[in-house]
Parts: structure tokens; sequence; C-alpha cells
């Protein structure tokens, strides 16, 4: 089947915030049940500071609301640094994938050196539904 559309699930992680602070954005847990791949994407808008940075983290557990863990680098496409960005990255598009066997991820941005105003969003994209299509 060509039409992706009907092939993914898409969920709000981090739902469009401004973050004026180093507070980090802990995203909403995903559960993978029912799909067998999943890629997260971050958004960023105007980032308005001379020096901040942003790190990403992904995190896994077998349950929903405890024994979250940092993932392996072997269980991730791409990294986390990649995925992160700075200050200067204005209107840009990260994506970080998830290849790992646990039923839970979770994703967290923390910002470091931020004073300003820097509009950021995440979701993400699960797919190879065991049941499509998808809704």
């Amino acid at each position: 089947m060509r039409d992706l559309a009907s092939n993914i699930a898409i969920r709000a992680v981090i739902a469009p915030v401004v973050v004026s602070d180093n507070t980090a954005a802990v995203g909403t847990v995903i559960d993978r049940l029912g799909f067998d791949s999943l890629a997260y994407v971050i958004a960023t808008g105007t980032l308005a500071d001379a020096d901040a940075t942003f790190a990403v983290l992904l995190e896994e557990s077998d349950a929903s609301g405890s024994g979250f863990a940092a993932v392996a680098d072997a269980d991730m496409i791409g990294t986390e640094a990649t995925a992160g960005f700075t200050f200067a990255d204005d209107g840009k598009v990260r994506k970080l994938g998830y290849i790992g066997h646990k039923r839970y991820t979770r994703l967290t941005i923390t910002p470091t050196g931020n004073s300003g105003s820097a509009p950021i969003a995440a979701v993400a994209i699960l797919g190879h539904a065991s049941a499509r299509p998808v809704s």
C-alpha cells in the first residue's frame, strides 16, 4: 500500500511550547503496542537566545509509569547528540529513531544557558502497525 497516512499513527510528545528557562521538557510516554517502528520528530521555532543548547534524552521501559532508563546507542537510529540543537538552529527539524524492544519510551529536551524564548515541539510517529488502516 502506497498510502503512508493509513499506515502510521502520530502522537503528541511535547505540545508546542515556549521554553524560557532551563526547565526540562519531559515528553508524554509513548506506548508502542500494535506498532513495530517508532521515530521522534522535534521542531524548533525562532530561538531567541545567544548561547542556549538543548540536549535530547530518549528513555525506555517495560512499564508506563516507572523504570525508565536511557536507551542504548545501538537501539537508536541517529543519536541524541544529532537530535539536539542550539540557539542557532531556528526553524529546524530533527529526528531520532527507536529500534529497541521495550514497550514504552519517553523523550526529554533539556535546555542549558537558556534565558530567552525557545519554541519547541515534538511528535512520535508510530509505524508498521499490526492492524491497518490506522485511524
